[in-house]
């Protein structure tokens, strides 16, 4: 087939996989600032979309190197196989955005592309430093969240020690500024996941000659995120903004400043990192903070399944559609 349409398919896919990644994670933004009453849903999606659409612009290329250059060699896989490592990703949030359920899509595309990788070439062109970063990243940054936002929380409440009920209304306002960064981190994240991707096959197709980030990949990565947050994940926010315990503005502004604080560390250091299970956890141990009992703890069951089972379920699904691609595209 003809390379120009193959890449036309990665794009399309790798675009898709933005705008499905921002639909989802719209949830991680505005939930939280929806149920504690400081914005209406509108203001609070478009203030995401907006945030979403510019942090891929400002924050650098770390992430999209580790997931493009530093797990797989681009030289040593096939644009077939992250053809195959976008589709699995992408029916994965379809389901569980269907089912409401909040998972990762950087497990997702983390597990497609390791299974892609291994049908196509076996362990030997995976390279274990990356595969050991990514790990360490997806796995370290939710105890992260648990515990600075746990730490936020009783920090937050000694400063505010004798202040009236009035504070919440600062709370409140506050929030429009840790909504805003928190929204900035993710669009810094999770586009990087994509712009990887599409270099990776453009390297792999010899339309570069080396791994770089040219600026229309930037711009191409951060419209789909920005459009798919502006959609808003409904399914989701219903999860995260009610389901743990009754939000207020304090437990609202502190587990957006604790992931915002988790995500923009990450990506200035290359991790790539699930805004899903960094916000849910932050949110658990704001809840945690205050009395342990308040939290739903049952509830987490949904997001601790689908943190385990996403990496092997959209490995082996990669895995299955690799072969039948080929039948197709070749290679």
């Amino acid at each position: 087939m003809n390379p120009y349409i193959i890449f036309g398919i990665l794009l399309t896919l790798a675009l898709l996989y933005n705008f499905l990644n921002g639909f989802h994670d719209a949830a991680n933004v505005v939930a939280t600032i929806i149920a504690s009453r400081a914005m209406s849903a509108r203001a609070a999606l478009l203030l995401a979309a907006v945030a979403n659409f510019v942090g891929p612009l400002l924050f650098g290329v770390a992430v999209a190197t580790t997931i493009g250059k530093d797990l797989v060699d681009p030289s040593a896989i096939t644009i077939t196989a992250l053809i195959a490592a976008l589709t699995s990703a992408n029916l994965w949030n379809i389901i569980t955005w269907w089912f409401g359920i909040p998972s990762s899509s950087s497990h997702a595309l983390a597990g497609g592309l390791v299974g892609a990788a291994l049908i196509y070439g076996g362990v030997g062109i995976i390279k274990m430093d990356g595969l050991i970063k990514i790990a360490l990243a997806l796995f370290l940054s939710p105890i992260l969240g648990f515990i600075i936002g746990w730490l936020l929380l009783k920090l937050t409440y000694w400063l505010a020690r004798g202040a009236s009920p009035k504070i919440n209304t600062t709370f409140n306002r506050a929030q429009i500024l840790t909504a805003t960064a928190l929204a900035l981190s993710h669009g810094t994240n999770d586009a990087q996941k994509a712009m990887g991707i599409i270099v990776m096959g453009l390297v792999t197709l010899g339309f570069q000659d080396h791994f770089y980030v040219p600026d229309w990949v930037i711009i191409a990565s951060a419209i789909p995120i920005g459009l798919g947050t502006a959609s808003g994940g409904w399914r989701i926010i219903h999860t995260l903004g009610g389901k743990f315990y009754r939000i207020r503005p304090v437990h609202s502004f502190t587990s957006q400043l604790a992931s915002a604080l988790v995500i923009f560390g990450a990506s200035f250091l290359g991790g790539p990192v699930s805004t899903t299970h960094v916000v849910s956890s932050t949110i658990v141990g704001v809840g945690a903070a205050e009395r342990k009992s308040q939290v739903r703890w049952l509830n987490l069951t949904d997001i601790l399944v689908a943190w385990l089972i996403t990496v092997p379920i959209t490995a082996v699904l990669a895995a299955m559609l690799y072969p039948i691609l080929r039948i197709f595209l070749g290679a």
